[in-house]
């Protein structure tokens, strides 16, 4: 009996742990495994194999039962999920039900999740620029949050080597507060694109409309062909699980990579219930999961432990994660766990028309739009919010169809319908400051079918981001106006914040233990071998999107975590 035991603790031993397979956790799994460390990747949903599990990705419109729609009783049991953009017929099966995961809104928050190998890399909007030292310096230079432990020159060769693996289009733009990257050739754009962006240069200081660099294979280099992955058809049905591989997903590219090197081991259906905590030993020596089929409870052990379960879930795991320790949640010492969450206000709009450019439209599609820079508060100090936004840009026109006569007319008017004018339009991608009231925490008497403790969101905009969605909507009336662009448009709305699926913190990197749960390396400072690297890690939000870089910081942590362990300092 005690052999099988032994055997039983050696089968369930490895060097490495990984939560979560979505961007962050594929990127650990394909560090970690490359490194020659035995790896058990944990995932709390299903398994989806890269193509074969992408079951709607080359159906034609006729062929979905409600030609792309969902039914009402559908969308009416998951008022969470459908208000996502990309929540649709072709797509519902990558995305949690709000019925599967119960949590509660102390104040309203949309948790969009999707739990399956590769996450939400599955559903993401592929845009990715770098954050430059405007956005690590911002803390200490404006006194909200605490100061990043890392600047630009820290992080900058790992940008450079995740956006050479991970395929991304973009151009040498020059511009100091987006930092070029390692591009492959960027998407154009458009004529009115292209003349709103030379208005801007030529009446404005250090505004710019670029095209929005986008993790797409515009043209593969040998890499992305070694990783079974080929050029982007911009088909736009991205949400399905793209078969060439055109975009980047851990399922196409850091997931596959990890299991040819032979040192991955994948288990779906592992809920993580705890990370365990050895008071003896001084460190962490594995996790506890449930089986979300059978409800077993087993146990893992490892050398090293990254959570990587998405920003709000690695706070859930931390925070249930409890022993003698640490009472209050892992690694917090401080108290700050939990705390601090931030995310992107995308809730103003403006939209406008153009009458110039009549002989020009659109032809085919586009994998990526315009993209506006950050252009307030980078210098200096100059409005009454702190920090500021980029924003989306696009202009587009389409063909009016004639759906009047019957026959060869109503062929004649669908074909040969007049063009629209060009529709101009942008949305706002602002930063939100980090405090200490916006908060997650565990309730502590209901509990998820897995015998977890439900999460209560405490997440709310304030009046910094008021005001600066007040000076979007000022300075991009101006900027459209100034243009020649007519019926403008603009609009805000009342949307929780969660729909820009951009949340971070509660698991804050910084200098200072007490006022922080990790270092400069994703360390748990009071734990050297538990490491985060999902958006739970993050200081404060910039307002560029985050996925790569958390691509880089996870790498960055990977390659120090596999120093320490050989050097036996973990």
């Amino acid at each position: 009996m005690a052999n099988l035991n032994i055997d039983s603790v050696k089968a369930r031993t490895f060097d490495a742990i990984v939560i979560g397979s979505g961007i962050s956790g594929g990127w650990a799994a394909k560090e970690l495994t490359g490194h020659g460390l035995k790896t058990l990747v944990l995932e709390r949903g299903r398994d989806v194999k890269h193509i074969k599990d992408y079951p709607t990705t080359n159906k034609f419109p006729w062929e979905f039962e409600h030609h792309g729609q969902l039914p009402a009783a559908v969308t009416e049991a998951n008022p969470i999920a459908s208000r996502c953009y990309a929540f649709g017929e072709d797509s519902a099966h990558f995305f949690v039900k709000d019925n599967e995961h119960p949590y509660i809104q102390d104040k309203p928050f949309d948790w969009i999740r999707g739990y399956q190998v590769g996450g939400k890399s599955l559903l993401w909007a592929r845009q990715t620029q770098r954050w430059s030292d405007f956005d690590f310096e911002g803390p200490a230079r404006d006194g909200f949050a605490v100061d990043w432990p890392i600047r630009y020159k820290d992080i900058a060769p790992w940008y450079s080597y995740v956006e050479k693996f991970a395929g991304i289009a973009g151009n040498k733009d020059g511009i100091p507060e987006l930092p070029d990257g390692e591009f492959l050739p960027g998407y154009p754009l458009n004529d009115v694109e292209v003349y709103f962006s030379e208005h801007l240069k030529k009446n404005y200081k250090n505004r710019h409309v670029i095209s929005a660099r986008c993790a797409h294979l515009s043209k593969p280099n040998q890499i992305h062909i070694d990783q079974g992955r080929t050029q982007c058809q911009n088909r736009d049905l991205c949400q399905r699980g793209c078969p060439f591989g055109g975009y980047f997903s851990s399922n196409a590219s850091t997931m596959p990579w990890a299991e040819k090197s032979g040192n991955m081991t994948l288990r779906p259906f592992s809920v993580v219930e705890s990370i365990i905590y050895d008071d003896k030993l001084g460190k962490a020596t594995g996790v506890r999961i449930v089986d979300t089929k059978t409800k077993e409870t087993i146990e893992y052990y490892a050398k090293i432990i990254f959570v990587n379960a998405a920003a709000i879930n690695t706070n859930l795991v931390l925070l249930n994660s409890t022993s003698s320790r640490f009472p209050n949640g892992f690694g917090n010492d401080s108290g700050v766990l939990g705390k601090y969450i931030a995310f992107h206000n995308y809730s103003a709009h403006i939209g406008a028309e153009y009458d110039g450019m009549k002989e020009w439209t659109v032809d085919g599609r586009s994998p990526t739009g315009g993209y506006i820079p950050r252009f307030r508060n980078v210098y200096k100090q100059e409005t009454n919010f702190l920090r500021g936004y980029a924003c989306g840009f696009g202009g587009y026109r389409y063909q009016q169809h004639k759906y009047d006569g019957v026959g060869s007319s109503l062929k004649e008017g669908l074909v040969k319908g007049e063009l629209s004018p060009w529709y101009v339009g942008s949305h706002m991608m602002g930063e939100t400051i980090p405090k200490e009231s916006n908060h997650v925490s565990l309730d502590t008497k209901l509990k998820d079918e897995w015998g977890v403790p439900l999460l209560r969101m405490n997440i709310d905009y304030d009046d910094n981001d008021e005001k600066m969605k007040k000076d979007y909507i000022e300075q991009l009336t101006e900027m459209f106006t100034s243009a020649g662009f007519k019926n403008i448009q603009p609009s805000t709305n009342h949307q929780a914040p969660g729909l820009d699926i951009h949340e971070m913190g509660g698991a804050r990197m910084g200098k200072d233990p007490k006022t922080s749960i990790l270092n400069e390396w994703n360390q748990v400072h009071a734990c050297k071998n538990v490491f985060v690297t999902d958006g739970a890690c993050m200081t404060s939000t910039s307002c560029q999107n985050p996925s790569l870089t958390y691509m880089a910081i996870t790498a960055r942590a990977a390659d120090y975590a596999v120093s320490e362990l050989k050097k036996g300092n973990i």
